[in-house]
Parts: C-alpha cells; sequence; structure tokens
C-alpha cells in the first residue's frame, strides 16, 4: 500500500515512517529535507522523500496522486500566546491537507491532533467527550490544534474519510541525535547527572513507538470523524528522570522543587530562558505539569486493540538509545 505521511522527519514522523515501512508499505515520506532512517527499517517497503508546502494545496494534491492513507503530522509546537506561523501552520495547513487528499481521491486521512486540544481540569480526567480548547486564555498551540480539527471536519463532511489521533506526551526512541525532542533532552540530561533538582508532577507519558503504532490502527480501524486518544501511563517526571540516571550510573536528581514556586517565578526566569532558546519555564509549560490530567484512553484500547508497554521499558530501551548514539560520554 502507498501512504504518505507528512512532517517525517520530525520525531513522531520518523517513528510512523519507520513502523510503515516494517510492515512493507510504499512510503511518500513528505517534509523540508530528508531525515535518516534507522539502519534495517526499511523491511520490504519502498521510501521516497518529496519537499512539498502543507499549506500549498494544488502541490500537495499531486504530491498525494495514487496514495491510498496519509498521516498529517506537520505542526508548529509554540507556547506563545499569539503566533501567526503556529496557526497557519496547525489550522490551515490540516485543512489544505485535508482538501488535497479529498482531491486526490486519498481512501483515509489520519490527522495528528494533541492532548493539549482539550480544556480539561486541574488533576481531571480527559476523554474523547471533554471540553475544547476554545479559551483565549489558553496558548495559541491548544486552540490551533483544536481548531485544525475544525477545519478536517470541514472536508470530512465534504466526503473524506477522516479521523484524529490525539497523542499524549511523547518520549522514547528513535529521536534524532542532533535535536532530541524536549522530553527526550530531559531525560538526556537526567542520565548524564545534569539535573540535581527537577520539579515532581504526573503525567501522561507515551512512548513515541507506540504512537506510532496507534496511527497505524486507527488507520485500519478508526471510525470517520472521530477521535482517539492515544496515551500511554501517568507516571512522575522526577521519579522517571532519577530511573534514567540510575540506569547510566548516576544519582539523578534530589532536590524536588515545587511548580508552584516555579510558577511563582516564572516571570523573573522565563525571559532569562528564552534568551537560550528554553521554553521549559514559560508559563504554560510549567500549567501543564500542574495540571496533571489522568487520560482515559479507553477508546482507543476498545475500538483499535491499542495497548502501550511499560514506562520502565521505555525509559531503558531510551538509555540504551543514548548509549548507542554516543550521547552518554
Amino acid at each position: 500500500m502507498k501512504v504518505a505521511v507528512t512532517g517525517a522527519a520530525g520525531f513522531l514522523g520518523l517513528n510512523v515512517v519507520t513502523a510503515l515501512l516494517a510492515e512493507g508499505h510504499d512510503v511518500l515520506a513528505i517534509d523540508r529535507v530528508p531525515a535518516t532512517i534507522p539502519a534495517g527499517a526499511h523491511g520490504s517497503g519502498v521510501l521516497r522523500w518529496a519537499s512539498v508546502d502543507v499549506l500549498d494545496e494544488e502541490a500537495m494534491t499531486r504530491a498525494l496522486h495514487d496514495t491510498e492513507v496519509v498521516h498529517h503530522l506537520v505542526a508548529v509546537i509554540s507556547l506563545k500566546q499569539e503566533d501567526p506561523l503556529a496557526e497557519r501552520v496547525n489550522v490551515h495547513g490540516v485543512g489544505a491537507v485535508a482538501r488535497a487528499a479529498h482531491r486526490a481521491g486519498v481512501r483515509r486521512m489520519v490527522n495528528c491532533g494533541s492532548l493539549a486540544s482539550f480544556d480539561y481540569e486541574k488533576h481531571g480526567t480527559v476523554h474523547e467527550g471533554s471540553k475544547r480548547s476554545t479559551r483565549t486564555s489558553l496558548p495559541v498551540y491548544h486552540r490551533s490544534k483544536y481548531f485544525g480539527e475544525v477545519e478536517l471536519l470541514k472536508v470530512v463532511d465534504a466526503g473524506l474519510d477522516a479521523l484524529t489521533c490525539n497523542p499524549t506526551g511523547i518520549y522514547g526512541p528513535v529521536d534524532h541525535p542532533d535535536r532530541l525532542s524536549r522530553m527526550n533532552q530531559m531525560m538526556l540530561d537526567a542520565a548524564l547527572g545534569k539535573l540535581p533538582a527537577s520539579v515532581p508532577g504526573e503525567f501522561d507519558m507515551v512512548d513515541v513507538r507506540d504512537v506510532a503504532q496507534g496511527f497505524l490502527l486507527a488507520a485500519e480501524k478508526g471510525r470517520t470523524g472521530h477521535n482517539y486518544l492515544i496515551g500511554g501511563h501517568r507516571h512522575d517526571l522526577f521519579d522517571a528522570q532519577v530511573q534514567a540516571a540510575r540506569l547510566n550510573g548516576q544519582r539523578g536528581p534530589r532536590i524536588r522543587i515545587p511548580v508552584q514556586l516555579l510558577q511563582a517565578l516564572s516571570p523573573l526566569i522565563n525571559p532569562i530562558a528564552q534568551q537560550f532558546g528554553s521554553e521549559s519555564f514559560a508559563p504554560a509549560a510549567l500549567e501543564n505539569i500542574a495540571m496533571s490530567p489522568v487520560v482515559d484512553r479507553t477508546k482507543a484500547g476498545a475500538e483499535l486493540g491499542y495497548e502501550p508497554r511499560p514506562v520502565e521499558e521505555t525509559i531503558s530501551d531510551l538509555v540504551a538509545f543514548f548509549a548507542a548514539e554516543g550521547l552518554l560520554r
């Protein structure tokens, strides 16, 4: 089967492409620049790269000719209150790819949403029927990911067979060694013993390989127009960092800094962190930890047969990946 993946060079894209190739699919990987696929991952599938602007509906329609399934993963992650690029890509980009897929005769589209598109209460339970992120006080990423789904559903109403998967906090192997995802970088710093202190707080953490498998299952079994929360396990970030450190012979963080304290100091710390290119102390980043939602992934389990692996397995595999890439020296 011919499958297209937009954002194929990203963290999740890399793993979705790998999973598709392992199952023998021919993959059209769409991104600005090609990425290196892990050795031995191709299986019997054929991989081809193409550079196509997701906002260019005509070019995307041509690229998706003869494609059966498209996984749309392109997104701009921004914790700013307003970000025109994030809104353009996360909202209008989804609509453009959906319309192109419909015009090209694509059989099914799987859109990558986010847990952030749900407006959950502090320590509350999130499920597919929870209220959505429409409040203007929320960061642009939260709002744009939801309104991207709204654009998708307009094309579903016009006849496109499409659905959305909403992953939670993605981490794990395989990642790009030279530009690790935010959560993987945090785990690497812990494994190297660089985090004497950290923030305690439970969050739903999901292995990127499980998310990739969830997308493939959704393409096969998901219901048109529906959402599926692709979660993992609720785990304390502090404990996860300690586990990563001990697997590398390090002690790991020892001091627990209450997130409430960091939230109070955010107006002082965040401007300095931003100068170093970090959004770790942005109000929205700290709010994500403080909210600590319980993710109900019952629907994905019942309808897709989705089941994530244990946290301990992911952390062990991630540290092994760091070692194999020479990142633990």
